[in-house]
């Protein structure tokens, strides 16, 4: 067994009694600890740090890159450029203590811990009510459209919406309290939006006349597109602060929610209704509860002729 290989073996029993999960990928070795999110690469050869940038999670916070050799200081401006440490044998020691202190015990008062399971919210649309009253009347859509001489249809337009919780990362990269929101997907043409409770009210049926659509994707297309809008919507810009050399370095990443801070409920089919308006100037559809205007030319939600 050679030093480097001995001193490989030493390092990974040392981060794994730290509590990082060992992982063996194609560059090396790969310990992260999710409670803060530090990630470390030990590596055999000297790469490039952009080279094995890949390997890290993508929630990760803190990146550091162990070679068995030095790299040099080409390796080491090119990973802080990137917000990586790179480590070899002539300054790991001095960081080694760091890596293996233990992440506090006590999270700040306004932040959970990642050892409390995340379960998904409880169903949130009453049954038999899958229907959002409209807020605006006809004289109402009338009145913002400001158009002479158009014909009014109201339809009802079909969104696949879920309850969700999610646990969003701290500006320290540690979870942060988790909260509840509603995912609605447009089941015509795939938009999402994000709902609050008590926005709309749902109702069994509406009096004004109205064409219902039925929806163009499935609930399984749905929820795949909602959970990338989740991800989206929920990310958040962490500074992190790092000692490179003499060097601090300070970078701003965006960081997602973890897959196992995100869990989305059942998905209920609910009509939403939108004004739809044409006549000599064109075509205007209205969000019959928000009164917020929509691309006429949208696919799928002004896509059936009137």
């Amino acid at each position: 067994m050679t030093g480097a290989t001995a001193a490989s073996l030493s390092l990974r029993r040392l981060l794994e009694a730290a509590g990082y999960r060992i992982d063996d990928r194609p560059a090396g070795v790969r310990a992260y600890r999710p409670r803060d999110r530090r990630a470390i690469l030990v590596v055999r050869g000297t790469p490039a740090p952009t080279d094995i940038e890949p390997e890290f999670p993508n929630d990760a916070i803190h990146r550091i890159i162990i070679y068995d050799d030095d790299p040099g200081e080409p390796a080491k401006s090119l990973g802080a450029e990137h917000g990586i440490e790179v480590l070899g044998p002539t300054n790991l020691g001095p960081a080694l203590g760091e890596l293996l202190l233990p992440p506090p015990d006590t999270p700040p008062p306004d932040e959970s811990t990642d050892s409390e399971p995340l379960e998904a919210p409880a169903h949130a649309i009453p049954e038999g009510e899958r229907t959002v009253r409209p807020r605006l009347e006809r004289r109402d859509a009338e009145a913002l459209a400001g158009l002479d001489g158009v014909r009014f249809t109201l339809r009802l337009i079909p969104f696949y919406v879920a309850p969700y919780r999610v646990r969003v990362p701290t500006p320290h990269g540690r979870p942060g309290p988790a909260s509840d929101h509603l995912v609605a997907v447009n089941a015509l043409n795939g938009q999402v939006e994000i709902w609050e409770a008590g926005e709309r009210e749902l109702v069994g049926a509406i009096d004004e006349p109205h064409q219902r659509l039925d929806p163009a994707l499935t609930e399984l297309e749905s929820r795949k597109v909602a959970e990338a809008a989740i991800r989206r919507r929920h990310t958040v810009s962490v500074d992190h602060t790092e000692q490179h050399g003499g060097t601090i370095v300070i970078e701003r990443r965006k960081v997602p929610p973890a897959v196992e801070d995100i869990r989305i409920g059942v998905s209920v089919l609910v009509h939403v209704p939108y004004w739809y308006a044409e006549g000599p100037d064109g075509r205007l559809v209205l969000d019959a509860v928000t009164g917020t205007r929509t691309v006429p030319d949208a696919s799928g939600i002004d896509g059936v002729p009137l």
